[in-house]
């Protein structure tokens, strides 16, 4: 195998078209994707947005199940009112009902004036209810009868506050098991559950990975003002086959570290984060590792002149000491290329070829 991550062995990603420009692989916002099972989860989106059905949303953390909410109140009738979300699981149990429904002035201590509601706030449009799987026992039957009769009464008042509004709800958690444990109730469950929606695991879909790492490199690029614009193929293969256990959110996450520390226009994460993907990509060939964790290494050695410490050294680029990469190098076989001038450059250390 003899690969090297120059400019002839990257590949720069080209601009993905909008929805308007009818391309497969980007349909709303970041929802990007052209595997069989996102085609089929955009599908239903789009037989679902029209109607009022709730809609329950499941999958593993960071897979995007927000995007898919707000994706189909962007294709509803009422896209041209509020999206409200509430993440369940972030507010103490002791407030949460507060931020449902609302409370007036006095209705608990330190409740200094009257407050409106996520229900009242979206009325006409959309409710979103991220992790419905950690709401309180003691809460469902009032969120049952909300959905159910599109009414319910601030804390502290008598008086019932009628709505109209759609609620999707999203979870990690295995809700009809919780049913069967008593610590969700089966007739909320049921009610919440009229169209499921199951997003599928970033790894479920890994033709799906280079479309989504060329969106957030160009996102991030962007946003930084820097002009990564290349991925090398070793890269992109690991970035592929890498298990993603935090999904979409871990590979975004991962993109920007690697945006950051990229200081050309190739894609050039920290060594810390190759060999975290080496480690998590349990198809590649170890010595398809080695050989990519070379070429990285010749890469930054290639930009930096052969400069291996310093502030702009190869070390500073790879985000490693100088002493682990000159480690790396006699490991991996790197030969130690001196520049012409000599082996030494303004005091950095330049190791000579006989090193």
């Amino acid at each position: 195998m003899n690969t090297r991550w120059s400019e002839h062995g990257t590949s720069s990603h080209n601009p993905v078209p909008q929805i308007e420009q009818e391309a497969p692989e980007r349909r709303d916002d970041a929802l990007i994707g052209r595997c069989a099972s996102f085609e089929r989860i955009l599908n239903l989106v789009r037989i679902v947005a029209p109607t009022d059905a709730s809609t329950l949303i499941l999958g593993e953390t960071g897979t995007g199940k927000g995007l898919i909410a707000k994706a189909i109140h962007n294709q509803s009738l009422r896209r041209d009112h509020s999206f409200v979300a509430l993440n369940c699981a972030a507010i103490p149990a002791s407030l949460l009902e507060s931020e449902l429904f609302g409370h007036e002035r006095g209705a608990y201590t330190g409740a200094l004036s009257q407050t409106i509601g996520r229900f009242e706030l979206a009325d006409r449009g959309t409710l979103f209810l991220d992790e419905i799987g950690d709401l309180p026992l003691e809460l469902q039957p009032k969120l049952l009868r909300a959905l159910q009769e599109q009414e319910f009464e601030r804390l502290g008042s008598t008086r019932t506050i009628r709505v109209d509004v759609r609620v999707i709800a999203a979870t990690n958690r295995d809700l009809s098991e919780l049913v069967r444990q008593r610590r969700f109730r089966a007739d909320l469950y049921y009610r919440l559950n009229v169209i499921p929606i199951t997003v599928p695991a970033l790894r479920e879909r890994p033709q799906d990975i280079p479309l989504l790492v060329d969106h957030f490199v160009r996102h991030f690029s962007e946003r930084m003002n820097k002009s990564v614009d290349k991925i090398p193929h070793e890269l992109s293969y690991l970035l592929s086959t890498c298990d993603w256990l935090g999904n979409i959110r871990e590979l975004e996450n991962f993109i920007e570290r690697a945006v950051i520390m990229s200081t050309g226009r190739v894609l050039r994460p920290a060594m810390a984060d190759l060999e975290y993907l080496i480690k998590h990509s349990p198809s590649a060939r170890i010595a398809f590792f080695m050989e990519a964790e070379r070429d990285h290494i010749l890469e930054a050695l290639r930009e930096t002149n052969w400069v291996v410490g310093g502030r702009r050294g190869a070390a500073a680029v790879l985000g490693m000491a100088r002493s682990t990469l000159i480690d790396k190098m006699r490991r991996l076989g790197v030969d130690f290329q001196a520049p012409t001038k000599g082996d030494r450059n303004n005091g950095e250390f330049t190791p000579s070829r006989n090193e």
